[in-house]
């Protein structure tokens, strides 16, 4: 059997599982509870947030046998075909490889047929803003006046791109940067359901580096799983990931500070000897010193 990657195994399957978007998915469940979902929505955000995983939802919770409802039950047969990826009345278009006025119109076709087996049609379109000019101008009018069976949910991670025509037709949801404490909770629990030990410092190295993306930080999980077994420390998570120890970063803080430009020096060519990526030693060296200022200035350093 093929390893099913922690990103894909743990992809939340109702809204209450989606983390760190608590206004977004409320909503969403108020919409549906209310009577009130609009037929174009739109969902913007960097990668990695929950985008596609709450268009699959919002799927779920329009065309559930027990609604539309706000808790999908996952069991009907509506929920398991669009769970699995084989519902007729889902589709699902990549905006980046199908960006023509061609696939648009075929689409529009398809969407003129009522529902096979569900309520209703779903179209979700990822990466909406790669669509040529054409191509959003053929679905101007069919957004703006939609069948009554057809709802259109888009993804995109550049806003600006969209054209406003487009947009002022969707209501939008912006999805914004899971915070540490969600991201912190919520890969210790994978950790833990996985049967793997990890230290709360190698913890904190992998939350910052997905840098509010739980896709990035679950594929960072899985690289370090597959390393380090069922033990993982801090070190082992530098070496992996191949960041700057927070021993140097330190020392060079120090170094600075005192005016010991010598040893600066040193340990500056201990960086470049080693290998390691300048640019994200920067990043890392300003992170450092915006940690020191936030010590110094705030009585509650950790919020």
């Amino acid at each position: 059997m093929s390893y099913l990657v922690l990103a894909r195994k743990s992809r939340p399957r109702t809204f209450d599982e989606v983390i760190g978007q608590q206004a977004v998915v409320r909503t969403l469940q108020n919409a549906l509870s209310q009577n009130r979902v609009p037929h174009a929505l739109i969902f913007s955000g960097v990668r990695g947030v929950g985008k596609t995983t709450l268009a699959r939802i919002m799927a779920k919770a329009l065309n559930c046998e027990q609604g539309p409802t706000a808790t999908p039950c996952n069991q009907c047969r509506s929920c398991r075909e669009i769970m699995s990826g084989v519902s007729v009345d889902l589709h699902e278009v990549d905006g980046a490889s199908n960006r023509g006025i061609q696939e648009i119109r075929e689409m529009k076709e398809q969407i003129r047929f009522m529902p096979t087996g569900s309520r209703f049609k779903i179209i979700i379109i990822d990466e909406v803003h790669m669509l040529t000019s054409e191509a959003f101008n053929a679905l101007l009018k069919t957004i703006e006046e939609p069948p009554e069976h057809v709802y259109f949910m888009f993804a995109t991670t550049e806003m600006h791109r969209v054209p406003v025509t487009i947009l002022s037709r969707c209501q939008r949801y912006e999805l914004k940067r899971v915070g540490s404490r969600d991201l912190t909770a919520h890969f210790s629990a994978i950790a833990a359901s996985e049967k793997v030990e990890i230290e709360p410092a190698a913890l904190n190295l992998i939350v910052r580096e997905a840098r509010g993306s739980v896709r990035d930080g679950l594929s960072l999980l899985d690289q370090i799983f597959s390393y380090c077994g069922d033990a993982v420390s801090a070190d082992e998570v530098v070496d992996v990931l191949g960041l700057v120890s927070h021993r140097i970063i330190a020392g060079l803080a120090s170094s600075l500070l005192a005016g010991d430009l010598a040893a600066a020096l040193g340990q500056l060519d201990q960086v470049y000897t080693y290998g390691m990526d300048l640019k994200r030693f920067i990043n890392d060296l300003l992170a450092w010193f915006r940690d020191l200022v936030v010590c110094r200035v705030s009585s509650k350093p950790e919020q």
